[in-house]
């Protein structure tokens, strides 16, 4: 199977099942082995597990070949081996211990995901979804030194769960918040 078209079925496969921050890197020149490393993020064991059996389903039905798929047991790291391509989904904290991006990164792919009509099951009565464009790390917010919201919002979550506090129960990266009144009024009762 041609490497661009492996990659683009490789990166709708994720979009498919909701996979997160996703990304493309070019390795011809740093490894013999493959020529690309997808990254991609799942929230959970159950959907990262499902990302990797979606991009193997998806690979397998359009003729390519799954040389071996690694880490479904815990789910919290799976890497999906396609031979030219190696995908590894992970959970954020995994992702960001690991931070495969530093280590493959040096050549990002630039790539539309989730691109009008690409979706595999993408039903012809729903409307397109806009299309939204893989980050790379040279892009105009990283030049001027200003931080990408995805990157602020992991390093607040790092901050929060280095001090402790509490999450809230709505979205991730949301910390919970307690007001002054709130916190006055708690020590009054006590």
């Amino acid at each position: 199977m041609d490497l661009r078209r492996l990659q683009r079925l490789v990166v709708d496969a994720l979009d498919d099942v909701k996979g997160q921050d996703i990304r493309v890197f070019n390795t011809t020149g740093q490894t013999e082995l493959f020529d690309r490393v997808i990254i991609a993020t799942g929230t959970s064991n159950r959907q990262t597990r499902a990302l990797a059996a979606h991009v193997r389903d998806k690979v397998k039905d359009a003729g390519g070949t799954v040389v071996s798929v690694e880490g479904g047991e815990s789910g919290e790291w799976v890497l999906v081996d396609l031979g030219d391509a190696v995908v590894h989904i992970m959970q954020p904290a995994i992702r960001a211990y690991y931070n495969l991006e530093e280590i493959w990164g040096s050549k990002p792919v630039r790539m539309q995901v989730g691109r009008a009509g690409a979706g595999m099951g993408a039903k012809a009565a729903a409307p397109a979804a806009p299309a939204r464009r893989l980050a790379a790390p040279h892009t105009a917010a990283a030049r001027s030194g200003t931080k990408s919201p995805a990157k602020a919002g992991a390093k607040n979550d790092a901050k929060s769960a280095a001090k402790g506090t509490a999450k809230g129960a709505g979205s991730p990266g949301v910390r919970a918040r307690s007001s002054t009144r709130t916190r006055k009024a708690g020590a009054a009762a006590d």
